[in-house]
């Protein structure tokens, strides 16, 4: 499981993304890099991390199923996930 802080991080810096995306796509538009550097850093989508929704890991993450690969594995051999079958052959 990964720190609460960090979990607690990524989803402000997803805030602040949501509040600068449209001043944002204006000053592309614009190409004003000038504008675009005075922004927040944190207000940069390249910041925010994917990560697993019930452990909050980082790596490994799987983004059709919005978890990591260990979750996923877990869940899948519990029947958990809908449409999911174990390989054989």
């Amino acid at each position: 499981m990964a720190k609460k802080s960090w979990i607690a991080r990524n989803k402000k810096k997803q805030k602040q993304v949501d509040k600068y995306a449209e001043l944002r796509a204006e000053l592309i538009a614009k190409r004003d890099y000038q504008g675009l550097s005075n922004l927040p850093r944190n207000a940069s989508p390249v910041r925010v991390v994917n990560r697993c929704r019930i452990t909050g890991r980082r790596h490994g993450y799987l983004r059709k199923f919005g978890c990591s690969r260990l979750t996923f594995r877990e869940g899948a051999l519990h029947g958990l996930i809908p449409g999911v079958t174990k390989a054989s052959w």
